[in-house]
């Protein structure tokens, strides 16, 4: 039996969830700079496993945006769509300032993560901005249960002279269709 053939609508929607970004070209600069944001992400991952809120907030700009689209809805625009989380920098300095303290009852005391950051692919490469897609699982512990939060980070990293890159915008979209495994998104994921 043949499987039956789509129709223009079942095309669409797969193309439309799932554009393929071509990203540039495989050069051996471009490779090297792909390791070097690697080990940013990385690095920026291990602040957050370790609960160094303070390292972690220092490696965004002054016009950050930290945004988390609703689990229906993950292509969601923050203009004009319900967001999980929105955080320009003052608001994300906020965040952090109460993850940090005792007013953040669902994290207090703070859960165990551990991030793996996979597929990493630079999807456009400008002089002084770049754009990052990342696969991502983070494992929550707390409270004797595990809840894994399994998405897709779009990054825009600016070029920093001191410290390599700094974060413009950082998105995580969740591949959850919901929450109630997770009780909420009181981690920065």
């Amino acid at each position: 039996m043949r499987p039956a053939a789509k129709t223009g609508a079942e095309d669409s929607r797969a193309t439309s969830a799932t554009p393929d970004v071509q990203g540039p070209p495989a050069t051996q600069e471009n490779l090297l700079l792909r390791l070097a944001v690697e080990h940013f992400l990385f690095e920026e991952a291990a602040h957050l496993d370790n609960w160094r809120l303070d390292e972690w907030l220092a490696l965004f700009t002054e016009d950050a945006r930290y945004v988390v689209p609703a689990t229906d809805l993950p292509n969601g625009d923050p203009r004009r769509d319900l967001m999980l989380i929105d955080d320009d920098a003052r608001r994300l300095r906020g965040r952090v300032a109460r993850l940090k303290s005792r007013y953040a009852h669902r994290e207090y005391p703070s859960s165990r993560t551990r991030r793996l950051i996979t597929n990493i692919r630079l999807t456009r490469v400008e002089a002084h901005e770049i754009a990052v897609e990342a696969s991502f699982v983070v494992y929550r512990s707390r409270a004797e249960a595990i809840a894994p939060y399994v998405g897709l980070y779009r990054y825009t990293l600016v070029r920093d002279d001191n410290s390599g890159f700094r974060i413009r915008h950082r998105r995580a979209e969740l591949e959850l269709e919901r929450l109630s495994d997770h009780g909420a998104v009181s981690i920065i994921l």
